[in-house]
């Protein structure tokens, strides 16, 4: 009896030292998958180094999104540029996100919102503290004011400094661009 009990002991302590072992290293692999992620997040310390991207003149479409995690309206759309990336991306749209967070909370609250959101769409960190020079440069009339789309091709550019309350909504700005480009 004792040595089935001791039998029984053992085979769970050696179940428990499995399972912990198992699970460190799940937990190594996320981190290794979340500090890859980050490797990768382009973090623009200067408008200039973005500034191409908000102007190239191709047959694409572009929708450049401002936005930071600590803003509620711009994380409430979120979803509908997500949407929208997947359902345009055959009609050769893009979305870009130009996250605007504070350069200490990137890896803090960035980083993991990116990996729990799962966002497809390009994501971009511009983390330049001049914004007196750069937002004009964006468009003549922000005010500096989150969220804010540009949408633009080769031929003509719009800019919102709004929310969008649904996809549908989102969807309306893009309909110029498409009908021009057929």
């Amino acid at each position: 009896m004792k040595l089935r009990i001791n039998s029984l002991r053992t085979s769970v302590l050696l179940l428990l030292l499995i399972t912990s072992v198992a699970c460190a290293q799940t937990s190594e692999s996320s981190q290794k998958k979340a500090s890859a992620k980050t490797s990768a997040l382009p973090i623009h310390k200067e408008f200039s180094s973005l500034e191409s991207l908000l102007n190239r003149t191709n047959d694409t479409i572009y929708v450049v999104n401002f936005w930071a995690t600590w803003c509620k309206p711009c994380v409430k759309e979120l979803p509908y540029f997500e949407e929208l990336h997947n359902t345009f991306a055959s009609k050769k749209v893009k979305v870009l996100l130009v996250s605007l967070d504070f350069p200490d909370q990137i890896q803090t609250k960035l980083v993991p919102f990116l990996h729990d959101k799962q966002l497809k769409s390009d994501v971009h960190v511009l983390t330049d503290g001049d914004m007196n020079s750069w937002i004009p440069q964006v468009n003549k009339d922000w005010s500096g004011a989150i969220p804010a789309t540009l949408v633009y091709n080769k031929t003509q550019r719009a800019f919102y400094e709004q929310s969008f309350d649904s996809f549908e909504d989102l969807t309306k700005i893009i309909k110029p661009f498409l009908t021009e480009k057929k």
